[in-house]
């Protein structure tokens, strides 16, 4: 056990930071344009709403789903 604790164990969490940092820094590497973050092509605002079923085309309007049908 003092043999795990004085060499095993120190070794896998120096290769663990190590893996990490070399992930880490890999970015610098990366053409510039995939160094940035994706970008959003459409909000979700904008999207089209779902029908509620296959057959029923008609969506409720948001003031129908909190205070319930008219």
């Amino acid at each position: 056990m003092s043999f795990f604790r004085s060499y095993i164990a120190p070794l896998l969490i120096v290769l663990i930071f190590a893996v990490a940092m070399l992930a880490v820094s890999a970015r610098i590497f990366l053409p510039s344009d995939m160094v940035a973050p994706a970008p959003i092509e459409e909000p979700v605002s904008i999207l089209r709403p779902m029908p509620l079923t296959s057959g029923d085309m008609v969506v409720p309007e948001l003031s129908e789903l909190i205070h319930g049908p008219a």
